[in-house]
């Protein structure tokens, strides 16, 4: 893996269960990794019949191996890429030959 292909920073979050001191439960999203990645196959917004613009981007991350990345998965993890979150779909560990790591990812809709 080239060096220099990888320009963009990116923070991968952990989804942890936080409780406050009421005893509640809660869902909460915590740094867990910040590394530098290679982007590519950025998709553009896609427009509906009835005119809407639905912005279902998929982008793909490749991040260098280390022991971090490799215990990343797809239900517990997401990106955030320029404060933009993206949910993992898939992750590629590239033939496990333990050089790069590939995220398959799909921008968060917020409903």
């Amino acid at each position: 893996m080239k060096i220099e292909l990888l320009n963009v920073r990116i923070q991968i979050q952990k989804n942890s269960v936080v409780v406050d001191k009421y005893g509640n439960h809660k869902n909460e999203w915590a740094p867990y990794y910040s590394c530098s990645a290679t982007v590519s196959s950025e998709s553009p917004k896609e427009e509906t019949d009835a005119g809407l613009i639905v912005d279902d981007s998929k982008i793909d991350f490749t991040i260098r191996f280390c022991q971090k990345a490799a215990a990343v998965t797809s239900t517990g993890y997401r990106v955030l890429f320029r404060d933009v979150p993206y949910d993992i779909l898939g992750v590629d560990h590239m033939n496990y030959k333990r050089k790069a790591v590939k995220l398959l990812c799909q921008k968060v809709s917020r409903s």
